[in-house]
């Protein structure tokens, strides 16, 4: 007991009152420059406490942390956080780990947050801002893998349906080409088919054509001296004018009789002009005058 009272005197003895009071009236209005929002004043006189008084409190180290925090400042807020997660003191490491939570969810950092939220449940079970943090980004995490797989398999079927409408273009584009390929050989095919056509029509021509001289050829070699006579004759013989043909109509005679009565006035003319010319050819009687 005499040597712990020792102890104490000596601790007393150290410890400038006037610092105390100091402290106190340093952390009174720090706690009324964050209840008023005033959190640049509230981050001051905190970082006065800590880093010129050399307050080491954990309380005032997390004020300081959560005027931080409160101050958008998200850097100096977490850094200020990190070391009272190793706390021995449950609740302000419980605390320390929710305010990173909730830091890396505003990141959208999930796995992180989810992570701190549940340290902050182990460290302190009953810490129910922790546990229903922990839930919303669960929730929320697990949506956003669903979201990501969805997005996952659109962008699949995606490049799946451009890979196909890429493959399907390449074949119609392959499928006209051979389209194109297979017309222009028809066209060629039915060109070269009709020029052959054009060319067999030609020669077959050529062939009647000649095969017709020949014929002739053949027809006038084989004709008879006796029927270009008899050709000669019908072409000497007289044809009936249209008038008299009028004519022998009106006396009621046929052309055939009408040729018959002709040819045979032709035949005594010809008779007379033979007999004519026989007697003609007996000579003449010198003693007697021509008349």
């Amino acid at each position: 007991m005499k040597l712990v009272g020792g102890i104490l005197l000596v601790t007393f003895l150290f410890i400038d009152p006037g610092k105390i009071g100091r402290i106190n009236t340093l952390k009174s209005e720090a706690k009324e420059a964050f209840q008023a929002k005033d959190y640049k004043t509230a981050i001051t006189k905190y970082k006065y406490l800590v880093d010129s008084l050399g307050v080491n409190e954990e309380e005032v180290t997390m004020n300081l942390a959560h005027a931080y925090f409160q101050a958008q400042d998200t850097v100096n807020a977490l850094n200020t956080y990190l070391p009272l997660t190793q706390s021995n003191d449950a609740k302000i490491k419980s605390l320390a780990n929710q305010q990173l939570g909730v830091l890396s969810n505003r990141q959208s950092k999930l796995e992180e947050a989810l992570n701190y939220f549940k340290q902050a449940l182990k460290a302190a079970p009953e810490n129910e801002d922790a546990r229903l943090n922990y839930e919303m980004v669960k929730k929320k995490l697990e949506d956003q893998k669903k979201q990501d797989q969805q997005k996952q398999n659109q962008d699949k079927n995606k490049d799946n349906k451009d890979q196909k409408d890429k493959q399907d273009k390449k074949e119609d584009q392959k499928d006209k080409k051979d389209q194109n390929k297979d017309q222009k050989d028809k066209d060629q095919k039915d060109q070269k088919d009709k020029k052959d056509q054009e060319k067999k029509d030609q020669e077959e021509k050529e062939k009647k054509d000649q095969e017709k001289k020949d014929q002739e050829k053949k027809d006038q070699e084989k004709k008879k001296p006796g029927e270009e006579k008899k050709d000669n004759k019908n072409k000497d013989k007289k044809e009936i004018p249209p008038s008299v043909s009028d004519k022998l109509k009106d006396m009621q005679m046929s052309e055939e009789k009408a040729k018959m009565i002709l040819e045979a006035m032709k035949h005594q003319e010809i008779q007379y002009l033979q007999q004519n010319k026989r007697k003609a050819t007996k000579p003449k009687d010198r003693g007697k005058p021509d008349w």
